[in-house]
């Protein structure tokens, strides 16, 4: 297996702040706007964006919340790796009437954020819905579904891998791009 480094050390600081600077752009003070973090590993990408937004606009607080989706997959009922371990959801806010912001580490084909677009609505009607990504692998849509913000662009093929690893679980900030060996 070949591995390349797509981004590490100060590019991948520099990368979540260029982030939090473009949704500064669009949502001003946050008061109207939440971010979503979807389980397992945009929780991370969330939290990240969370604290450096603080730090940026001065702020003591900022609505931020953990989403499952597991349950709205179209495919959780295909799994043969015997029964689903769900994540949990954390959102103790309305998202009635709110700008969300659903943050994932890479964009793929699409279906996670459908899925998460479906296990929102549970928690409101929000204004607008947008979709922050780390990754995105632009030529593998399953489904028309398109960041509005994003860390870096990766054309890759289906059997290649992206994989995000976060300072705060595996020791390093670091996004890899696997391709298997012939």
């Amino acid at each position: 297996m070949q591995q390349s480094i797509l981004l590490s050390g100060p590019k991948f600081s520099i990368t979540i702040k260029r982030l939090c600077h473009q949704l500064i752009e669009s949502h001003d003070d946050f008061s109207g706007s939440v971010l979503i973090g979807i389980q397992p590993r945009g929780i991370y990408l969330a939290k990240r964006i969370a604290e450096e937004l603080k730090v940026i606009l001065g702020l003591d607080t900022l609505l931020i919340g953990e989403l499952d989706i597991t349950f709205f997959r179209d495919d959780f009922r295909r799994k043969d790796s015997g029964p689903l371990v769900p994540s949990s959801t954390n959102i103790n806010f309305i998202v009635e009437n709110k700008k969300v912001i659903l943050i994932d580490d890479v964009l793929w084909t699409g279906r996670t954020i459908r899925s998460a677009l479906d296990a929102i609505q549970s928690f409101g009607r929000p204004e607008k819905v947008e979709l922050l990504t780390l990754v995105d692998r632009r030529f593998s849509r399953h489904l028309p579904i398109e960041p509005d913000y994003i860390g870096i662009q990766v054309d890759t093929i289906n059997s290649q891998k992206v994989i995000v690893s976060w300072k705060e679980t595996d020791g390093i900030d670091e996004i890899k791009l696997l391709t298997e060996s012939e």
